[in-house]
C-alpha cells in the first residue's frame, strides 16, 4: 500500500516520563527514531503533532513536518483530527496513527495496517495483534487483548484476560504455562480514513470506553468495524518508563 499518510502525536507531559519525545536514545531525540522508522515505510508524508513548542522545535531541527495543535485535545485522535484538517486531506485518505514512544516499530507494520485497512472497505479502523506469547501478560492491565470474529473483525478489546478459560485459571494467580494459548495481544497502531477520523471525535465517548480507558471501544460501541491482521513480526515494547528508555538504548547502540 503506498500513498498512506503518517501521523505521529507527542506530547510532552508524561506522568511517568515527562519529556519522553525528546529523551535521549543513541544520541537523537526518541521522537527522530520513530520519525526514521516511519518515513522508511511507503508514505506520502509524515507530519508530527504537539502541543510543545520544544518538541516542534526538535523536530523542524532534523527535517520533519510538524503541524502545532491544540493544547486542549482530549485524545490522540483528536490531535490527529486537527492535523487532517489543517492538512487538507480527502475523505478517503488512509492515515496512520504511530504514538511517538515507539522507537523501534517496524516500518513493514505500518505498510501492512495501511493495507489491511484498504483491502477491507467495509471497516472503519484497521490495526494489529500478535499471539501473547507471555503468562506474566495475562492479568497484565497494560497489555491489551482483542478477540475477533471469524472473518478477522474485532469483538472486544479489554485490558482483562480475554477469552477467558473457564475453570482453568484462577484470578489473582499467575496461570499455568500455556495458558496464554490462542489469547491475542492489541498492538496500539491504528489506520484510518480521514473521513472516519473527522466522524468519530464526534462521536461521544462510549461507557466501555471509559470503563477500560481504550478509545477504540467508541467505534465498536458505535457500530462500526475493526479489522484485526496479525503483524508479520511481532513490534518491540515501546518507552513508558526510565527502564524502558535504557532497554532501547541498549539495542539501538548493540550493547544489549
Amino acid at each position: 500500500m503506498s500513498g498512506y499518510h503518517v501521523v505521529i502525536p507527542a506530547r510532552y507531559a508524561s506522568t511517568r516520563l515527562p519529556g519522553k519525545p525528546l529523551a535521549t536514545l543513541a544520541g537523537r531525540p526518541m521522537i527522530q527514531h520513530v520519525h526514521e522508522r516511519a518515513a522508511s515505510g511507503d508514505v506520502a508524508s509524515v507530519v508530527v503533532a504537539t502541543d510543545d513548542a520544544r518538541i516542534a522545535d526538535a523536530c523542524r531541527a532534523f527535517g520533519a513536518e510538524v503541524c502545532l495543535t491544540r493544547p486542549d485535545h482530549p485524545s490522540g485522535t483528536d490531535r490527529i483530527a486537527e492535523v487532517i484538517a489543517h492538512q487538507g486531506w480527502p475523505d478517503d485518505a488512509i492515515v496512520v496513527n504511530l504514538q511517538g514512544d515507539e522507537p523501534l516499530m517496524p516500518p513493514r507494520l505500518l505498510d501492512q495496517v495501511a493495507a489491511d485497512l484498504a483491502a477491507y472497505p467495509q471497516a472503519s479502523m484497521a490495526t494489529l495483534a500478535t499471539p501473547l506469547d507471555d503468562g506474566g501478560q495475562v492479568q497484565d492491565e497494560n497489555v491489551v487483548k482483542v478477540v475477533l470474529d471469524r472473518a478477522g473483525f474485532a469483538l472486544y478489546f479489554s485490558r482483562a484476560a480475554i477469552p477467558w478459560r473457564r475453570g482453568s485459571f484462577v484470578p489473582g494467580e499467575t496461570p499455568e504455562p500455556g495458558w496464554e494459548a490462542g489469547m491475542l495481544r492489541h498492538i496500539g497502531l491504528y489506520a484510518y480514513r480521514a473521513g472516519f477520523v473527522r466522524e468519530f471525535v464526534g462521536l461521544a465517548p462510549a461507557p466501555l470506553e471509559q470503563i477500560e480507558s481504550l478509545e477504540q471501544l467508541r467505534a465498536l460501541w458505535h457500530g462500526r468495524r475493526i479489522h484485526v491482521s496479525l503483524a508479520t513480526e511481532p513490534p518491540p515494547a515501546g518507552v513508558d518508563t526510565q527502564e524502558d528508555l535504557a532497554r532501547v538504548e541498549a539495542l539501538l547502540t548493540g550493547a544489549a
